[in-house]
Parts: C-alpha cells; structure tokens; sequence
C-alpha cells in the first residue's frame, strides 16, 4: 500500500480517526506500562535501554528507531502507507506527553494498576490502528517483509526479532520484568478481539477483516483453504496478530 492509495474508498473520515486515536492510543499506553515498573513491551525494552544510554527521552528514541527500521524496508522492498509514516511519529510524541503528566508511582498494587491498564489499552489501540486499514507500522512491516524475503513463518520470524530485541534492550538497561511476559501472552488475544469491534465495513455488509467463524483467534494460525495445505497470512493483520 503506497500512502496515497489509502485515502480514497468508503468510511474515510472514521479511519483517519481510527488512526490517529489508536497511535495516540499506543502512546499512552506505552508510557503506562513505563510508570507501572514492571516490565515493557519488547520494542520498550529497547527504546528504554537506548533512553537511559544516550539520554534521550524514549519518546524521542521510539521515533528515532521507527525512523531507522522504516529506511530497512527499502532492502526488502515494503512499501509505506500513511498508518506506517504517522506510526513513527504519533507514538513517540504521546509517549513523551504521557510521561510529562503521569507522575511516577510507588507500590506494588499501583504498578499492577498501570499494567493491566497498559496492556489493555495497548490491544485497543492495536485494533484501533489496524483496522483502519493505512498499512502496519515499521516495526511490524520488518516482520512481514522478512517473511517474505525469506520464506520463514511469521511466527519464526516475529519470535526472532523480538528476542533479539528485549535482549538488547535488557542488556542496555530496559525494563524486563513480569510486565513483558503478561504482555507477550495477552496482546495477541486483545489485539484480536478489538480488531473486530473496530473493523470497519469496506463494502456494504462486509468487512475486510477476515470471518473466522466461532474460533476468535483463527488469525493466529495458517489460513485454511479446503482440501489444501495452510498456506500464508495474505493480509497485514493476519500477518501482524499471527502468534
């Protein structure tokens, strides 16, 4: 998807909105998980340990590494959509403007508060962004466009990147902690549920957000075509919520 291709068709208007909510979104709750202590998000993990390394703030550092992984896809040959450009942005800058109203919070049940609270609002903001259909966000993108180029499973891949990832930031000085693992588990469960609340119509009666019949969570696995063999995400958000 070229940025231009994105702005046309039906339900314009509430994507944009989609869009811009669910990045800022992002953001918001990119920094509760921050103030919460208890572990980050893989990529967090980085952008905090690069944060705490160059000091910087990790708003800055989560636009100046989207920055970086957005000039990987020319190798690979993505292409950008609107969703991807703003994605580099629009996170970072509600990350830092959260982090400038929420003070830092002492005791155990007020971290658990701001993580449950994180995470939640993560997987809205997910579904939020990617259901407005402006084509995934640079980090996500890397993944697809790896397993394309190499023929490697999306979930092979993903797995890679973000170990490579949360291991770098970890030795950097990100925060690890239970936080990173009950996101890994649960993002892509929430993600999946409020992908199809925000799924927005893209002819009369019908969506472009895939039916998986009474399985909620049949985008986490091969697509079935009858008589054959899985075969391959076909769609960013298949590809993305792919676990």
């Amino acid at each position: 998807m070229s940025i231009a291709s994105g702005l046309r068709g039906r339900h314009l208007t509430r994507r944009l909105v989609q869009l811009y909510a669910g990045l800022a979104l992002y953001g918001i709750s990119s920094a509760l998980l921050v103030r919460g202590g208890l572990g980050l998000e893989p990529w967090g993990v980085l952008h905090q340990g690069l944060a705490e390394r160059t000091g910087l703030s990790i708003g800055v550092v989560s636009i100046a590494v989207g920055a970086v992984v957005l000039l990987l896809w020319i190798p690979i040959r993505q292409r950008p959509g609107l969703g991807t450009v703003s994605n580099v942005f629009v996170i970072g800058l509600a990350m830092d403007g959260t982090l400038a109203l929420v003070p830092e919070t002492d005791g155990l049940p007020a971290g658990i508060a701001l993580l449950a609270l994180g995470i939640v609002l993560n997987g809205a903001a997910t579904g939020l962004y990617i259901a407005a259909r402006f084509g995934p966000g640079p980090r996500d993108g890397l993944m697809t466009g790896l397993h394309r180029l190499t023929g490697r499973s999306i979930r092979l891949v993903r797995t890679a990147i973000e170990i490579a990832v949360v291991a770098t930031g970890f030795l950097l000085g990100g925060s690890v902690g239970v936080g990173t693992v009950l996101y890994a588990l649960a993002i892509g469960p929430l993600a999946q549920f409020f992908l199809r609340w925000f799924a927005v119509p893209e002819r009369d009666g019908g969506s472009d957000i895939p039916d998986s019949g009474s399985h909620p969570h049949t985008s986490g696995s091969s697509i079935q075509n009858p008589g054959s063999e899985p075969v391959a995400p076909t769609t960013p958000d298949q590809a993305i919520l792919r676990r």
